[in-house]
């Protein structure tokens, strides 16, 4: 009895079909969890998808042909019929319909779908790579590892029996193109598997076979695509033989050789029995390896199952602990897991939720940081200028503004505006991640919804310019930023515990506060004017500082001085008596103090002094004189003469010339001055 095709065609529809689902739930996966691993799978799922496609065409087409031969064989036998179709043989091949439509399909559309699917297998595995080594994009959050790892188990369980039902029914010599949907079905269940495996390692932040899988499975589609690829031109140079099947293109050689291990072990038991003369496919060894595949298989995804009971935590991590997605609590308390290894019941039952609460975490408000593509970190702050935007998104704030001054215009809004690029670091207070978790969906949004609130509050009562030293408290510019960083972290602290967000904020940074680029200009000229005004006010205090200093020798003591004389002018008017008073506490003060008063309050009385005595000297030299003249008028009067003479000859040059009374001695004395030493001067001898 001949084998119908039906049964081929009904498994072709059934794999095409559960293929699709599996290729659906797939891409829907890799959306949700954001890992690009399984969108990948997906697309070598879809190559499957063609394969089946391709098979379901071929085997339909070989049941309509069977149909029709049997169809003609029986219009053959009929006797009424038989003058119509007797010897006529080259002829009734013409309403052969559906056979010639088969060998037209066998002959020329499989090769060119074949010639398709090596295209699509080439194009869209180059693609994957492309992306992934230009991907731009920040890094997605990945959602539940271990419960896409489990799906993808149960995927690659039904995909493996399919493969083993296509590759056996493919032992039927017109079943054999089932093999290539056995083969393409043994790859997507092994890539299946690898990729569950691999997510297991991610939930205990193993990353590396991952991305190493990222790498392969594109590299694998478009490896089997080249493979089609050249399958099809040799297809052309190959002799095919009547009666003999043909090997579809798309049937990938690789994937065979790993979906009949079997044939390979049995070329090997040959070479070995050649070789040592026993029969290795008749060991115990032999026969455990092909019976006990599937209980191994399904022991290693017990053991895969059984991890999850194990829960790693890292240094920086803490994790709460949920029994059916409930908090686990011992003794009313949220069961937190410390850094270290601890162990819980398995998936689904419980499942632990990890946070790094020790790490210091940032929320950028005002602004958007530009991402280091390589590390998905920030990159580092360049040099913060008021004439360059800072970031990319900046966001303005109002500030108060003052405004001074007759020319002001009536119209103008008291207010400025401000780039205020403000860094928020927080970290999770001890014992509270439960707060942080579960009283909030999205803790990290409502903490910046908090800083955005608070930070416009504040500048809406805060000033861009200082004008006295109270408004350093109010201002977010210059000399008030260090008091409003101190104001909005209360602020922002105390409505965060408010909110029983359970975190503590450890810095807010305010270095990015800026005018608009536009405006730059402008403002540093109001800072300018306002610095030029702080710098006279300064340098007049301390003019004054210096000139009371070298008056009174300090400030205090001028003061004090200051405060004497206003109330000494008051009593003159009002009370002498205290006027006195204070008279003579003027002069305590002024012979206690110091600078220039002193110098001059001295200088002063010395000459006093000075003068004083002086005019006693003058009276008293008076008094002696008269006392003279009256003793002795005629020698007091040749005593002064006397006295004059000597003050008005001291500066003259005086000649004595001295005679005996005879005359009879002449002395000679040149009382003219030498100009020029003699020799013996000159030597330093004496002369002759």
């Amino acid at each position: 009895m001949a084998i119908s095709s039906k049964r081929a065609k009904t498994w072709s529809i059934i794999s095409f079909a559960i293929s699709g689902l599996f290729i659906i739930a797939i891409f829907i996966l890799g959306r949700w969890s954001g890992f690009s691993e399984i969108t990948s799978v997906g697309f070598f799922m879809l190559s499957t998808v063609l394969v089946w496609f391709v098979l379901m065409l071929q085997f339909h087409q070989r049941v309509m042909a069977e149909q029709e031969k049997l169809d003609l064989s029986q219009l053959g036998t009929d006797d009424r019929t038989k003058t119509i179709f007797s010897g006529q043989d080259n002829e009734g091949g013409v309403f052969a319909v559906a056979q010639q439509r088969l060998k037209l399909i066998e002959r020329w559309i499989i090769p060119i779908l074949s010639a398709v699917i090596a295209i699509y297998e080439i194009a869209v595995g180059a693609y994957l790579l492309y992306r992934m080594k230009t991907n731009t994009a920040p890094i997605p959050e990945f959602k539940q590892p271990l419960l896409c790892a489990v799906i993808l188990i149960a995927i690659a369980f039904v995909s493996f029996v399919m493969s083993r039902y296509s590759t056996g029914v493919s032992s039927e010599k017109k079943y054999k193109p089932l093999r290539a949907g056995g083969s393409s079905l043994l790859g997507s269940a092994i890539l299946c598997f690898a990729l569950a495996i691999c997510l297991g390692f991610k939930q205990y932040d193993i990353s590396l076979p991952l991305k190493i899988l990222a790498y392969f499975i594109p590299s694998l589609l478009a490896v089997i695509g080249i493979e089609t690829g050249l399958n099809g031109i040799l297809d052309i140079y190959r002799p095919r033989i009547k009666a003999q099947y043909s090997r579809a293109a798309f049937d990938s050689r690789l994937l065979g050789t790993i979906n009949e291990p079997g044939e390979i072990l049995h070329t090997l038991a040959g070479a070995i029995d050649y070789q040592f003369g026993f029969k290795v496919s008749q060991t115990w060894f032999y026969k455990l390896l092909a019976e006990a595949f599937v209980p191994l298989v399904l022991f290693a995804i017990t053991v895969l199952y059984l991890m999850s009971c194990f829960v790693v935590i890292n240094p920086n991590e803490q994790a709460i602990v949920e029994r059916f997605g409930n908090p686990l609590t011992d003794s009313n308390e949220v069961r937190l897991i410390e850094p270290g290894i601890a162990w819980k019941l398995p998936w689904p039952i419980e499942k632990v939720r990890k946070y790094p609460a020790k790490k210091v975490h940032e929320i950028y408000i005002g602004y958007k940081p530009d991402i280091d593509k390589k590390t998905g970190l920030p990159k580092p702050e360049q040099q913060l200028l008021w004439g360059k935007e800072h970031y990319h998104g900046e966001e303005p704030v109002m500030v108060a503004s003052r405004q001074t001054g007759q020319t002001i215009d009536s119209s103008a809004v008291p207010v400025s505006i401000l780039n205020a690029n403000m860094p928020v670091q927080y970290t999770v207070k001890e014992g509270k991640l439960y707060d942080f978790l579960y009283k909030h969906n999205d803790p990290e949004k409502h903490l910046e919804a908090i800083c955005y609130r608070e930070m416009a509050k504040f500048a809406a009562s805060a000033r861009v310019e200082v004008e006295t030293e109270q408004d350093k408290e109010i201002s977010i510019l210059g000399a008030g930023r260090a008091k409003a960083k101190e104001v909005l972290t209360k602020r922002i602290q105390e409505q965060a515990d408010k909110a029983q967000l359970g975190i503590d904020v450890v810095f807010v940074g305010l270095q990015g506060i800026h005018p608009p680029v536009k405006v730059a200009p402008d403002y540093q000229k109001a800072v300018g004017a306002v610095q030029t005004k702080y710098a006279a006010i300064l340098n007049a205090h301390t003019s004054k500082n210096i000139t009371l200093s070298e008056l009174a020798g300090s400030v205090e003591k001028a003061n004090e001085l200051y405060s004497l004389a206003l109330e000494y002018e008051k009593a003159i008017q009002v009370n002498p008596q205290k006027a006195k008073e204070l008279s003579n506490k003027f002069d305590e003060v002024f012979v206690s103090a110091s600078g220039e008063i002193f110098k001059t309050l001295r200088t002063a009385k010395s000459e006093a002094f000075e003068k004083s005595e002086l005019a006693k000297a003058s009276g008293l030299q008076f008094e002696n004189q008269l006392k003279a003249f009256n003793a002795a008028p005629n020698i007091y009067q040749r005593q002064l003469r006397l006295n004059m003479l000597k003050e008005a000859l001291e500066p003259i040059r005086k000649f004595v010339v001295i005679a005996d009374d005879d005359d009879t001695q002449i002395f000679i004395i040149d009382a003219k001055e030498k100009t020029d030493p003699s020799v013996y001067e000159a030597v330093g001898l004496e002369g002759p």
